[in-house]
């Protein structure tokens, strides 16, 4: 989408403002001035009006699809009480409301997900987080589930009369996932050069399910541009990494972020 821009204010509004200037004396020290006639507005022009309009959507994306999760029990509406593993497990089980095929993983994902409780070093669901996304006062749980070829799946679940909805459900290579108020925003990589993707999804009253109420494409902040590469002179030998630079046996790099940098 693009930036919503002000309207410019109307002529009449003007020549009012330049007729006010002239009667203060206009061109004293503080006074008036004016800054010439506005550019007149123009309405949207319609392109292709004889064209009829469509009713229905080409492709299903997944929007809007929820599905009830079979065996999870909410106890007092508090999903921080929910175990991660075990919804993501039941929600292997869960029947969507329409069939877009989003909410299915891949074979090799399902089998590490139901083999979390026996191999958890591979299990594929990462740590959880929970934000209020619905403005009903009561947090909701969001998920992410590791996928092939850096690929994640995002999923959202309200408490819903003691039970347990999935309110949203897609998957993307991100870059970052964040919680920017009651709106999750997925940054995804884009094929051109220097812009990314950027999708903020919201709750929808109506439709009683997360939409993505916003999808932009944008210039890479300057941030997160990587670094050209320094070239070595020629001859010039490269030093050696010393001895505090290396990692002693056994030790893990820090892994299982759900975000990329902001």
């Amino acid at each position: 989408m693009r930036p919503h821009r002000t309207p410019a204010a109307p002529r009449t509004a003007v020549c009012a403002v330049a007729a006010l200037a002239l009667l203060s004396g206009c061109g004293a020290a503080g006074g008036l001035k004016s800054a010439g006639d506005a550019p007149s507005a123009v309405e949207p022009k319609a392109l292709w009006p004889e064209l009829p309009p469509a009713y229905s959507a080409p492709y299903d994306y997944g929007e809007g699809e929820t599905a009830k999760i079979p065996g999870i029990r909410v106890t007092g509406g508090d999903v921080r009480r929910l175990d991660p593993v075990t919804v993501a497990q039941a929600g292997l089980k869960a029947k969507t409301d329409r069939d877009s095929g989003l909410d299915e993983l891949p074979d090799g994902t399902v089998r590490q997900i139901k083999a979390c409780r026996t191999a958890p070093d591979d299990c594929p669901v990462l740590p959880p987080y929970y934000r209020d996304l619905t403005g009903d006062g009561r947090d909701e749980l969001v998920l992410g589930i590791r996928m092939p070829d850096q690929q994640l799946a995002v999923r959202v679940y309200m408490p819903d009369g003691g039970g347990l909805t999935r309110i949203m459900s897609t998957y993307d290579a991100v870059i970052s996932v964040e919680l920017a108020g009651r709106d999750l925003i997925m940054r995804a990589p884009s094929v051109i050069p220097g812009y990314e993707y950027r999708t903020a999804w919201s709750w929808d009253d109506r439709q009683r399910a997360m939409l993505p109420t916003r999808d932009e494409i944008l210039r890479t902040p300057e941030h997160r541009k990587a670094p050209r590469p320094k070239r070595t002179p020629t001859g010039a030998s490269t030093p050696a990494p010393s001895a505090d630079a290396t990692a002693s046996p056994g030790t893990q790099t820090p892994s299982g972020s759900v975000t990329g940098t902001p």
